[in-house]
């Protein structure tokens, strides 16, 4: 039996039935619908509803639901169930009678849909911030492994200036952990509870809201029945959290295939997460990096999809809402599954610390570092820019680096060039004179990664308080 069906006096259309159908795709919220009409039956019995024995008869037949799901995937293959809510109430029913039927007492499909969808993005959240953790923490172990080896820092994708591989790494650490933070953002936002809010105006029985929301983990109920139940701004913002990781991501892909060509030899990809060549033996290719980068641009354009599914609908609750449901699971399925592969990744990579830090060391990675030298002696950053340029261009003719050219070439171009220019120019000293707060200074980055450690654990100690 339909839940809507008393009005009408034709079946629908066939096609338009299987194609109107949300089960296949909304099966997965089960737990959460059976958990979110837990409490809605222990608000009927306050509200003198149900009977306490129906309560019993009502909670336990939800929880045999739940089991015989658990334990048998086929038992959700049903073609005549709508959605996940028509399932368990046909269930319920099937198991203990028409007490089944008095759980929908004073709430509707649409209040439900909103409070399994916020379920499952809280529960998607923690998931997703605790395999952050895990990213993270992997990030900081090849850091600290790292020790002073330095490799090239690029700007416009030309070598700029060495720093360290642990400042480099550093780098990805700082975009996970604000995009944990966009997550946890999104989790406050999103962890209040629908439930009461009837169709639109309400629940038409005085309920509990804030029992239910309390069963349920929420902070609050909803202020406002009309936005709780046409509402999923929660999923657009969850999933531009999830782009905005899925693009970090993709960026670190694509310079671990740029550093492991044999034109930068900075890395060796893992076995384990490559494949080779159906026609040349040599091959072995960066498949999982590839497939980052590539999957990516499904959650991208799942944040399109959902803004484009709601930006025209009056309030509240139309079918059209039905559509933003196939993008949260296709991008919360993309990122989850891509994460523990990219944690596995990168404990096996194989970095080239000699090929880093000779690259590190040569290519006048010291310029900027030359310039400084004639600035701390006086010499006006414009000038001492320009005086370092002619000297490049010097060493560019004759096919050496800045510490090959001998002094009095260097003194004809500034007097402010000493014997210590020298001492100046090695990379240690590069190095260190970046000296400041997120600097590549060894004695800063040993700072960050201690730092990073702390944030990682904070982050850790949160999903836990979740769980």
């Amino acid at each position: 039996m339909k839940m809507w069906s008393g009005r009408f006096r034709q079946p629908l259309d066939p096609d338009f039935e299987r194609w109107q159908r949300s089960f296949d795709f909304d099966c997965r919220l089960l737990r959460y619908e059976i958990a979110a009409s837990e409490a809605h039956a222990h608000a009927l019995k306050d509200a003198e509803i149900i009977s306490a024995d129906e309560l019993i008869s009502i909670v336990q037949g939800l929880q045999q639901i739940l089991q015989r799901a658990s334990a048998s995937p086929e038992f959700l293959q049903d073609e005549e169930a709508e959605d996940v809510h028509h399932f368990v109430e046909k269930q319920l029913a099937a198991l203990i009678g028409d007490t089944g039927y008095k759980l929908h007492s004073g709430r509707s499909r649409n209040e439900q849909i909103a409070t399994d969808l916020r379920l499952y993005v809280r529960a998607a959240i923690d998931e997703l911030r605790n395999q952050l953790a895990e990213l993270c923490a992997v990030f900081v172990d090849r850091a600290e492994k790292a020790g002073n080896t330095a490799l090239p820092a690029y700007t416009h994708l030309q070598r700029a200036e060495p720093v360290l591989l642990a400042h480099w790494l550093l780098a990805y650490v700082e975009m996970f952990l604000r995009d944990a933070d966009r997550l946890m953002d999104c989790r406050k936002r999103l962890n209040v509870c629908p439930l009461g809010s009837g169709a639109v105006a309400g629940a038409t029985l005085r309920l509990d809201r804030t029992l239910m929301a309390s069963q349920l983990g929420f902070n609050a109920p909803t202020s406002n029945s009309i936005d709780a139940t046409s509402d999923r701004d929660f999923v657009v913002e969850f999933v531009s959290a999830l782009s905005q990781l899925a693009l970090h991501l993709s960026r670190w892909a694509e310079e671990m295939i740029l550093f492991s060509t044999q034109e930068y030899g900075f890395i060796s990809l893992p076995e384990a997460y490559s494949t080779g060549s159906s026609a040349m033996p040599q091959k072995k290719n960066p498949d999982l990096l590839e497939l980052v980068r590539g999957k990516s641009g499904r959650v991208l354009g799942h944040v399109t999809a959902l803004m484009v599914s709601i930006k025209g609908l009056p309030l509240a609750y139309n079918k059209d809402l039905q559509e933003t449901q196939e993008p949260l699971f296709g991008s919360t399925d993309t990122v989850l599954q891509m994460l523990p592969l990219v944690t596995g990744w990168m404990k096996l990579v194989e970095f080239n610390y000699e090929r880093m830090q000779s690259a590190a060391d040569s290519g006048f990675m010291n310029a900027w570092a030359a310039a400084t030298y004639l600035v701390k002696r006086g010499v006006p950053s414009r000038l001492a820019h320009e005086r370092v340029g002619k000297a490049v261009q010097l060493c560019l003719e004759r096919g050496c680096e800045l510490r090959d050219l001998p002094l009095p070439e260097l003194r004809s171009l500034s007097p402010a060039f000493g014997e210590d220019f020298y001492e100046a120019l090695s990379l240690l000293s590069v190095l260190a004179m970046h000296d400041v707060k997120g600097g590549t200074a060894p004695g800063q980055v040993k700072q960050a990664m201690a730092m990073a450690r702390k944030n990682i654990e904070s982050l850790r100690e949160e999903v836990h308080a979740h769980a």
